[in-house]
């Protein structure tokens, strides 16, 4: 297995014992944690043009599925980022 410069540093530090502990700190975790979850909630109000037909058809769509067209552009935007569709041009 090959190590990269940071993970042999590590190593050798393990080794020869001279890692510094620090004390866990539990409060700092939930805040960390806390803030992540807030900045993957947060949304961002665009402007997009787009073919009126594909709108109406996206519009529709919802319509007949019960959901706002806006939730699935958003669904296909976010699938398209985290490699769950992919896009054919």
């Amino acid at each position: 297995m090959k190590y990269d410069t940071n993970e042999l540093e590590l190593l050798d530090a393990i080794e020869l014992k001279s890692v510094e502990r620090i004390a866990f700190d539990n409060e700092k975790v939930k805040t960390m944690a806390s803030n992540t979850l807030d900045y993957l909630k947060q949304k961002k109000q665009i402007t997009i043009n787009m073919k009126q037909s594909d709108l109406n058809f996206v519009k529709q769509r919802a319509k007949d599925i019960g959901i706002s067209y806006q939730n699935i552009i958003q669904a296909l935007i976010h699938n398209y980022a985290h490699g769950k569709v992919e896009l054919k041009i």
